[in-house]
């Protein structure tokens, strides 16, 4: 991503970060930028926000985020996010657009309250978990979508997938739309694909990139060594044969000094 496209994200996401946390209702990051903010490189150019729909009204939202110049960028802005829980804006000083989407499932509330504070630049904000993500991902089913499903599939395999299908199958019920599944399905057959490509990859302890330079390093250059060719058995020695016994020697003669001592 370019320096100055990065430095506008940062500046419009600081300043939603002000403008939401001043109104006290739960919300999260969700979308590209909690994609990246969790570990995956992509690009994106706009803001995707989720905010509880039943903590606060359109209207009292929309006057809550004019102060900080993030205002609708269509006309009927309000209408529109009545029929479809989504608001439409955009941040005049920097350009960037939002979507702030109003939910109201379980799925989505608990999603909210499960997010945890990630940086994003020099921003933090509340971004929505991995699983979590890869359900709105699967939900959304597009090709970008699906691709970041994938990659989040990757970076997380830990992620209990039983879980992950029975989020994506509850919200597939509730929209009355079962083939929303299969944008999961294609992500986790990908990602596990993806896995096997590499060499090792579920094997070992995971390195961080300082500890495999310094692999790469120590390991430049050696060649394997040959084994060494096995050594023949020494042949067994012969058995000393058993030596003489010395003569006794005969007691040294006491000295000058021992007979001086011995005569005092």
């Amino acid at each position: 991503m370019p320096a100055q496209g990065e430095r506008r994200l940062q500046q419009a996401l600081r300043d939603l970060v002000s403008a939401l946390g001043a109104t006290g209702v739960p919300w999260m990051i969700i979308g590209g930028i909690a994609v990246i903010a969790r570990g995956v490189r992509r690009f994106t150019g706009d803001i995707d926000a989720a905010i509880r729909g039943d903590e606060i009204d359109v209207k009292t939202l929309i006057t809550a985020l004019a102060k900080k110049q993030i205002v609708p960028r269509i006309g009927h802005a309000e209408q529109f996010a009545r029929e479809s829980l989504v608001l439409l804006l955009r941040h005049e000083p920097s350009g960037v657009q939002f979507d702030v989407s109003f939910v109201w499932t379980d799925f989505e509330q608990e999603a909210i309250a499960a997010a945890s504070i990630v940086s994003f630049g020099a921003v933090k904000a509340p971004m929505a978990q991995p699983e979590d993500l890869i359900v709105f991902k699967a939900i959304a089913g597009r090709g970008k979508d699906i691709d970041d499903a994938t990659a989040l599939l990757s970076l997380y395999p830990e992620i209990d997938l039983a879980r992950l299908r029975a989020r994506v199958h509850q919200l597939a019920a509730l929209a009355e739309t079962p083939d929303l599944g299969a944008g999961l399905e294609t992500a986790i057959v990908a990602a596990a694909e993806a896995r096997r490509a590499v060499p090792g990859a579920a094997k070992g302890p995971k390195l961080t990139p300082t500890q495999r330079v310094r692999t790469s390093r120590a390991t430049r250059g050696r060649t394997t060594a040959k084994p060494r060719a096995p050594t023949k058995p020494r042949a067994p020695t012969k058995p000393r044969a058993p030596t003489k016994p010395r003569a006794p020697t005969k007691p040294r003669a006491p000295t000058k000094l021992a007979r001086k001592r011995s005569k005092k």
